[in-house]
């Protein structure tokens, strides 16, 4: 049948539908996504008129990788399953990732304290009452060999959650690699690197924008050299998200951002198909589950575009839009957190189904505190019944040649599509965070969303619909606040017994080097190999480029 006989006759059985609609009311007048696209009642052959199938879709692992970046997905291996873990000292950590080792875990995911995360040492007067409590406290060298002490850093790929001072966590991880006798080239994992998303949603900035960018592509320029097993930036939609961005403005910003970091490094000299092949994403997933799988769909196709089209990449992997995920934090609720669990499960399948090549799912009791290692554990074997019970990972990309998932991919990539046309206009997305134009939009989305929930347009079971009284959970986890005590103490420790002279050469050379146009990936390396600590390493860097201070959003 075709495409017109199909419309017209959806239109006579639209016409019965709403005639009898008098009787059999629907839910609610309009049906929209989270993104505020509309939902029709039935999607047919005639919503998909425009597509061609070797153009827009294609085959799994080649372009533009709209059904998957690998040829077999996870028919081949199963996405690395990685749970985002730390708190505390390194030594309690380091239990945490011996135990989720133990659980079945495949790879490592490193959550820092805010200290270390704005680059202050657990000694400044800035870091009080911070240190160790939304992740591990890594002050120097001797923080992160613990931290790695008995993991086999050549048998694990390793996630850290660093922006800022992500080079200086780099330098750490490759030194005490170089300890347990791994060479560089065979460390594999990521760094966040992703300095543009935290202008606009996250906050964890120390430089201005300009020599933040010129230390992304150091760190592109040195791992493509010398460690090119390692994902030199983790473009991040995922904060975004979780500051209230609509899953179109996620996609639109992230890869908005990621042009920005390709078009830095090509000025810088590097070529495209040189860092190409390192450069990873990391999404949100939330909980309009059908418009996530689309939403992963569209970003993969539309990176390879951008990659193809507009930078001229001719290494395959270059146009691969390669992402992990994490679940939703902002969709976990205080209220009923058992829910929480039900969530997840249907935010990691969403990721599945999507492709994704790394998946962290989130505990039930973060809306708490740190998750418990009960809830961590249930967390994981999520993704493990997902990946072995299930059968969704038996065959690539199932619901491809769906009408409504061909449609919203469709719809999401061209409103993404607007997005990044009007950012480009601005002068890309350093310009458009210097306006404050991104962080208004999602700080619209975000008052527009909690107004829907406010109102009971959407509704959050245990929120604004099925509430119950319960009783506070019990057990949870908290960072004992000797945590503080105990770190000062290994701090003056290592100061007291490290070479002083070499750790002033180091820093005299750092500061030099940033002076200049040297890449800055080397001393800093040095200056970690000395026990140099991160606080001083950032102090000598803010002495040359300053501080970045954000504008007041009106």
């Amino acid at each position: 049948m075709d495409n017109d006989k199909i419309k017209k006759k959806k239109e006579a059985w639209q016409a019965e539908v709403e005639k009898g609609l008098a009787k059999r009311p629907e839910r609610k007048e309009n049906f929209i996504s989270l993104s505020e696209l509309p939902v029709e009642r039935l999607y047919t052959p005639d919503n998909l008129t425009e597509l061609d199938y070797e153009r827009d879709l294609g085959f799994p692992g080649q372009y533009p990788f709209t059904r998957g970046v690998q040829p077999t997905m996870y028919r081949g291996r199963f996405w690395t399953m990685r749970q985002y873990a730390g708190f505390g000292t390194a030594e309690e950590s380091n239990e945490r990732y011996k135990y989720l080792l133990e659980q079945g875990q495949t790879g490592l995911s490193v959550a820092f304290d805010l200290p270390t995360q704005i680059g202050y040492d657990s000694d400044d007067e800035v870091s009080l009452g911070e240190v160790g409590k939304v992740g591990v406290a890594i002050d120097s060298l001797a923080d992160m060999e613990t931290l790695f002490n008995g993991i086999p850093m050549d048998k694990v790929s390793t996630s850290m959650t660093i922006n800022a001072p992500a080079a200086i966590l780099l330098a750490m991880y490759i030194v005490v690699g170089e300890k347990q006798g791994v060479k560089s080239d065979r460390l594999a994992g990521t760094i966040q690197n992703d300095i543009l998303k935290e202008y606009s949603a996250r906050g964890t900035y120390i430089f201005p924008p300009k020599p933040s960018m010129r230390i992304i592509t150091d760190i592109f320029a040195y791992c493509t050299r010398e460690v090119p097993r390692w994902n030199t930036i983790s473009i991040s939609g995922y904060h975004i998200r979780e500051a209230g961005s609509t899953a179109v403005q996620e996609v639109a910003f992230t890869l908005a951002n990621g042009i920005a970091y390709v078009e830095a490094a090509l000025k810088a000299g590097l070529n495209v198909d040189d860092f190409g092949p390192r450069l990873s994403f990391f999404f949100n997933s939330h909980l309009d589950f059908l418009e996530e799988i689309a939403k992963f769909r569209a970003a993969r196709r539309l990176w390879a575009r951008i990659m193809k089209e507009r930078f001229g990449a001719k290494n395959p992997r270059s146009l691969m839009l390669r992402f992990h995920t994490q679940t939703a934090g902002c969709a976990l609720t205080a209220q009923q957190p058992a829910n929480n669990i039900v969530r997840v499960a249907f935010q990691a399948l969403a990721a599945v189904l999507g492709g994704t090549q790394s998946l962290h799912t989130n505990s039930m009791d973060e809306a708490f505190s740190l998750p418990t290692e009960e809830a961590v554990s249930i967390a994981l074997k999520t993704q493990q019944v997902i990946g072995y019970e299930t059968g969704v990972t038996d065959t690539i990309d199932p619901l491809a040649g769906s009408y409504f998932i061909e449609h919203q991919t469709s719809r999401i990539e061209t409103e993404a599509e607007k997005y990044i046309r009007k950012i480009e206009e601005m002068g890309g997305a350093v310009a458009a965070v210097e306006k404050g134009y991104i962080q208004k939009e999602i700080q619209e989305s975000a008052y527009h969303y909690q107004r829907n929930v406010e109102n009971g347009e959407r509704v959050v079971v245990g929120i604004n619909k099925f509430q119950t009284e319960e009783a506070k959970p019990s057990n949870l986890l908290r960072v004992d606040p000797v945590v503080s005590s105990q770190q000062c103490e290994k701090l003056k420790k290592i100061k007291a017994e490290r070479d002083q002279a070499s750790v002033d050469r180091s820093l005299e050379a750092l500061i030099k080097a940033a002076k200049g146009d040297e890449n800055l990936m080397s001393p800093i390396i040095e200056a970690v190999r000395c026990y140099t600590t991160l606080g001083e390493i950032c102090n000598a860097l803010r002495s040359v480029f300053g501080e970045y201070e954000a504008s007041v959003m009106i």
